[in-house]
């Protein structure tokens, strides 16, 4: 199948290991050491690592205490939201000189489509120079980025060169560039995914082109088909500036396991107040609350319940919190509790889970 004109120029912006930058920006004495954003304590969880901890295995997700085992001289900050949504509205502005078309992913990274844009430039690849020049001359942080005719390559392409680099796919080295490309970097395929696949005696893009659709759509349900376009260089989703949330959220960890449901229930106010907090804030109400529970053995459940009218302050919701916690008897010791709203007066894509500060 061949990809034909007239094609788009999607640029993927990605900020370089942005909330440990964000740390050495503020404090010029972390510059060039190893430091993990949040994490410190025996149930931490690492956020975010800088690149001279990663050298040592240190990553996102991973316990402070592993994280302290692979790097003993690791340096542990804390999270600044307030900080990161600052820096991170500076940069989006940067985006909005050069074009309207900008699909913000998370505080750290966007799409932008520049197939027409502000600046009249048509070298998609000056552009993104460009923008990772202002945004270094803005905020003195550093960015990637990837460019190419849809928003899947430019993802990919944009991690290739980091840090503080881009990767530039032109239309006709698609085909080959995706040929050559390894599964386990094709956006989309994790662990689990990647392992069957080699399982399968796939282990690069042109592994995965051989396949048939129907064994793919066989092996992998829809998601065959997916895999089937992508090696094929078809995404045809065009950056979407309107994000809007399909949910509002907020979650705690605990520093220690919790079993009383009393405790629960003040930990549970807590975090109604910064969920009625973000509500008002957006503007936004729900007709369905969620409550998250993560038990000591990281199995995890939710229990939802829909009420007839459109609810946004704490005194409305915290009621069914309370209802559905005493719903049924809880199985275990709980080490996460969270809290969203769904079915919101706006349309929206996915749940946002916002990590409220650990409690070491």
């Amino acid at each position: 199948m061949e990809l034909l004109p007239p094609f788009k120029k999607i640029i993927h912006v990605d900020m370089d290991a942005f909330y440990a930058s964000v740390a050495e920006l503020d404090n010029p004495e972390l510059r060039g050491k190893a430091i993990a954003v949040g994490g410190e304590g025996r149930r931490g969880v690492i956020s975010a690592a800088s690149y001279e901890a990663r050298k040592f295995g240190v990553k996102s997700a991973m316990s402070g205490m592993l994280a302290k085992q692979k790097c003993p001289h690791l340096i542990f900050v804390n999270s600044d939201f307030d900080r990161y949504r600052e820096i991170s509205q500076k940069v989006r502005e940067i985006f909005y000189e050069y074009t309207d078309l900008v699909e913000p992913l998370s505080l750290d990274e966007a799409y932008l489509d520049v197939t027409e844009n502000k600046k009249g430039n048509p070298s998609a690849n000056d552009i993104a120079r460009e923008i990772r020049q202002r945004i270094f001359d803005v905020t003195g942080l550093r960015a990637s980025a990837g460019i190419s005719i849809n928003k899947f390559i430019a993802k990919v392409a944009s991690d290739i060169n980091k840090p503080n680099g881009q990767k530039t796919v032109h239309p006709d080295e698609v085909i080959p560039f995706l040929e050559e490309l390894p599964v386990n970097k094709f956006y989309g395929v994790g662990k689990v995914t990647a392992a069957k696949m080699y399982n399968l005696g796939i282990f690069k893009g042109n592994d995965l082109k051989k396949k048939p659709l129907e064994e793919l759509v066989k092996l992998f349900g829809k998601s065959g088909t997916h895999y089937y376009n992508i090696v094929r260089g078809i995404h045809n989703n065009a950056v979407k500036p309107n994000r809007i949330r399909k949910s509002l959220a907020a979650e705690r960890t605990f520093s220690e396991n919790i079993s009383s449901e009393i405790f629960m229930i003040e930990k549970l106010d807590k975090i109604a107040d910064e969920l009625e907090r973000r509500m008002k804030k957006s503007d936004t109400k729900g007709k369905t609350i969620t409550l998250k529970i993560k038990y000591s053995d990281f199995t995890q459940q939710t229990r939802s319940k829909t009420k007839a009218t459109f609810m946004q302050t704490k005194n409305e919701f915290f009621p069914v919190v309370k209802e559905l916690l005493y719903q049924e008897e809880l199985p275990n010791s709980v080490r996460l509790l969270g809290l969203s709203f769904g079915n919101l007066n706006t349309e929206i894509t996915a749940p946002v889970w916002v990590q409220l500060k650990f409690e070491f």
